[in-house]
């Protein structure tokens, strides 16, 4: 199933927020358009299933689609923005900012029944998400500790999809609050919320095209163009189309990276390795972004990873223009706007990031950083690897002044 067209009621062009009234706030940021986007999945990913099919698979767990906002088991993804407006609500009085939410905003919100139902789909998609400062001033506190195809790898959530060959599965109570694999007492009032992470992401295009023209790997039988994107695939893990280079190491392959039946199909593990001896990363790096985010045979088979979260991203900033294409320098801000939903920011977003991206023994001994996100509190990165023709080979990354990806080889 795909999502139909959304025209929006609202014409938002260069506005950062909207009144409902003195008590609430819609903050939009600047960069997100609400003309008309048509709210389709790129072919690659997997498609959304019928409502019939979701609501037989939500009440084998006791799983309410009613309740569930539309944005939270299926993130609207990369390539079609703004058709979910997040509300960012503010209230000096937050006595009446909640009756207000509950007479004037909750009867508006997009559930994940809504979406799913063909025949009464809205014509304009709206979710509310509150910030940390937010929660507080209503007296609410809780413990919260560059053109490659995203969103492949998210993980299936039990009572909302079937999950694809290779795609992990997940109990509700991963993404959803109070749902079975919560382990915290929620209040009844949260129930099917979730905790959003947004991350805004600078990126300096330009440079990383440049890194990657400069710094070829110079495998057999690969011209130097070749050789720059496999260098960049190495990096993410995946090539631009999709296409997951450890089923595709040395050519990108688009038909792969289009067939969800294929492309998330994969353990890591060679024929003749054992769960617990997985040391060939010739095919892909074990600092790969795509593996050190889900290590899959790396920590075993089968696999019992917990720490699984629901993204997408959607770019901000213009294309590239001339002038930054010649001289190879960013003139113009762009990057990614990042979101996720998991019931606990400490085993989801923050545990990827710091126990994982960040830890340079993850998962094996001077494997170093995730060469994508990554960070070293603005110093150098040393990675491993990353050149197929000496997995050996340290390469240091150069963190720039606003961005990751301002890169550097170094011997």
């Amino acid at each position: 199933m795909r999502l139909a067209l959304f025209p929006t009621l609202f014409s938002l062009w260069k506005s950062s927020s909207i009144y409902i009234n003195q008590s609430v706030k819609i903050f939009v940021p600047r960069f997100w358009t609400l003309t008309e986007f048509a709210c389709l999945d790129p072919p690659a990913q997997p498609d959304l299933p019928s409502i019939d099919t979701a609501n037989a698979l939500a009440s084998a767990v006791n799983l309410n689609l009613h309740n569930v906002q539309g944005d939270i088991l299926y993130v609207l993804n990369v390539y079609y923005e703004s058709c979910v407006v997040q509300v960012f609500a503010s209230s000096k009085n937050a006595a009446q900012f909640k009756s207000h939410l509950k007479s004037v905003i909750a009867p508006l919100v997009t559930s994940t029944a809504d979406l799913l139902e063909v025949s009464s789909q809205p014509t304009t998609a709206l979710n509310i998400a509150f910030s940390q400062t937010g929660l507080h001033a209503l007296g609410i506190s809780d413990s919260l500790n560059f053109g490659y195809l995203d969103g492949i790898s998210n993980p299936a959530v039990q009572g909302f999809q079937s999950p694809l060959p290779g795609q992990a599965v997940v109990p509700t109570g991963q993404i959803l609050l109070g749902e079975n694999g919560d382990t915290a007492i929620r209040p009844a009032w949260a129930k099917d919320g979730s905790f959003l992470v947004f991350r805004q992401l600078k990126q300096l295009v330009p440079e990383f095209n440049k890194f990657l023209e400069q710094n070829p790997i110079r495998a057999p039988g690969l011209t130097l163009q070749e050789g720059s994107d496999l260098l960049g695939a190495r990096m993410f893990g995946r090539w631009k189309s999709g296409a997951p280079v450890f089923l595709a190491p040395l050519f990108d392959n688009p038909a792969l990276g289009a067939n969800p039946q294929q492309n998330n199909d994969f353990t890591y593990a060679l024929s003749g390795q054992t769960p617990g001896n997985l040391t060939d990363q010739s095919k892909c790096p074990f600092a790969a972004h795509l593996r050190k985010m889900r290590p899959r045979a790396d920590l075993g088979l089968p696999e019992s990873n917990t720490h699984h979260i629901v993204r997408g991203g959607i770019p901000y900033g213009p294309e590239l223009n001339s002038q930054e294409i010649a001289s190879q320098t960013t003139q113009l801000e762009r990057g990614l706007a990042f979101v996720s939903y998991q019931s606990n920011i400490t085993n989801g977003f923050q545990f990827l990031q710091k126990r994982w991206a960040d830890n340079t023994q993850f998962v094996h001994a001077g494997v170093g950083f995730d060469p994508i996100i990554g960070a070293a509190e603005g110093a150098s990165r040393v990675i491993t690897g990353l050149d197929s023709t000496n997995v050996s080979r340290a390469i240091t990354l150069t963190t720039g002044k606003f961005t990751l990806v301002t890169l550097v080889f170094s011997n």
